[in-house]
């Protein structure tokens, strides 16, 4: 593991030590937080004038967080026992073990990076297994199979004196039904022997959709500038990213049509000078450049990089849109935890509703959830009135003021028990989780 990965542990860890503010830090060398966020889980790389800057503030030598090998697995230790604080390891004496033991030391933190690894593949897999339409038609069609062998035998095996004619139907019946119940089973094998391809693969236009927002980071800079006109947005449609499932490119070109707006009415630069002036309110932006607050949450998303995710979901509660952004698990397919702000917010119709939402893990992450629910234009008096809400993701540390709402990603992969919201069992197995189904 490279050093740069581990440096931002090692701030972070000497930050808590010192009882801290993340903001404070942040403040004191000149960075944002949002920014410090990512440095402290690895996601940037540090180095130079910024490194010297931090260890100045942390009253620390720079080498002390930039040191090697040993000190890195000392750093995987503890990460691996706070995520498992029910065993009740000797975090303090992790340096001596990896120390005198560095192999074991390895093995530890080599399990639980494996374990973690492996939590995130369930939780994608059940997603996809309970949704995947593929999966339902395979089975759909080894039972039908199944069901017409058993009559056919039951007929043959049960009735007396069948006519010879008959008795060669029923048997043809079961030599047919044989080969695609065969048929059916190989390829429903064959589909689950796909391993990693199983979880990627799109399965719906949305979700193709999805994948094309991952990928750019919902950041498209050919669609920056004042003057992208329509040939832009063909040619990413074209490129090897683009969707191709039927109806996913028309969803694309909306997003994309959308994304051009947005940028036209707040250009990056002047977006930027007045989020710094604005102190990242997204009210005082809507009201500073004259539009709906959905589109500065999305403008905010679409130039925050990794520290910021987006979300966006019909008046149904299904996602439509997906910036992901780590440690806040987005499902691909249905509708995501019912106590999110995003759902909240559809209640409360151009009502803006923020809140701390902290999602589950071993390590629990805090994120600070700005959601608003707008109706979509376009329609007349006697039409219903069409909602969607918009909710922009970004972390912040512990301590934060405000409500803090425990809450997961959907029912079926939160830990969470005693739950109101929950409408089904966790595939984790919390004890009570049957209490408050209906």
């Amino acid at each position: 593991m490279s050093v740069s990965r581990l440096t931002g542990s090692r701030i972070r860890e000497r930050r808590l030590a010192r009882g801290a503010r993340q903001a404070d830090l942040a403040r004191a060398v000149g960075i944002s937080p949002s920014y410090l966020n990512l440095i402290e889980h690895n996601r940037r790389r540090i180095g130079g004038k910024l490194i010297v800057d931090i260890a100045r503030e942390l009253g620390v030598e720079p080498t002390q967080l930039t040191e090697g090998a040993e000190d890195a697995l000392t750093v995987e230790l503890r990460d691996a026992a706070a995520r498992s604080v029910d065993v009740g390891a000797e975090i303090d004496r992790a340096e001596d073990f990896a120390g005198r033991f560095p192999g074991w030391a390895k093995l530890v933190a080599q399990q639980g990076r494996r374990i973690e690894a492996l939590e995130r593949l369930v939780e994608t897999l059940s997603d996809r297994l309970a949704h995947d339409p593929h999966l339902a038609a395979s089975l759909h069609e080894v039972l039908s199979a199944v069901t017409a062998v058993r009559s056919a035998a039951s007929i043959l095996t049960e009735t007396r004196d069948i006519d010879p004619d008959w008795q060669a139907r029923f048997l043809r019946t079961i030599g047919e039904e044989s080969r695609r119940l065969s048929d059916s089973a190989e390829g429903l094998v064959a589909w689950l022997d796909t391993g990693g391809e199983l979880a990627e693969a799109p399965l719906s236009p949305v979700d193709e959709l999805g994948g094309l927002v991952a990928r750019a980071g919902y950041h498209f800079p050919a669609l920056e500038g004042p003057g992208v006109a329509e040939r832009q947005i063909d040619a990413l449609l074209e490129g090897p990213d683009a969707p191709h499932a039927a109806g996913a490119a028309e969803l694309a070109r909306a997003m994309l049509s959308r994304y051009r707006e947005d940028a036209r009415a707040m250009p990056a630069a002047a977006f930027a000078a007045s989020h710094a002036a604005a102190k990242g309110d997204p009210a005082r932006l809507a009201a500073a450049f004259g539009v709906p607050l959905d589109a500065v949450l999305r403008r905010i998303a679409s130039l925050g990089g990794e520290a910021a995710g987006l979300v966006v979901c019909d008046g149904a509660g299904t996602l439509t849109l997906r910036k992901p952004v780590e440690g806040f698990a987005l499902p691909r397919f249905g509708a995501g935890c019912p106590l999110w702000p995003l759902y909240q917010a559809l209640s409360r119709p151009a009502q803006p509703v923020s809140a701390v939402v902290e999602m589950p893990g071993r390590m629990p992450r805090r994120f600070l959830c700005r959601a608003v629910s707008l109706p979509l234009a376009g329609w007349g008096f006697d039409a219903p009135p069409v909602h969607a809400a918009t909710m922009l993701i970004e972390p912040v540390e512990e301590g934060t003021p405000g409500p803090v709402i425990a809450a997961g990603s959907t029912c079926r992969v939160c830990p969470r028990e005693g739950c109101a919201a929950r409408r089904e069992i966790s595939i984790f197995g919390a004890r009570d989780s049957s209490a408050a189904l209906v």
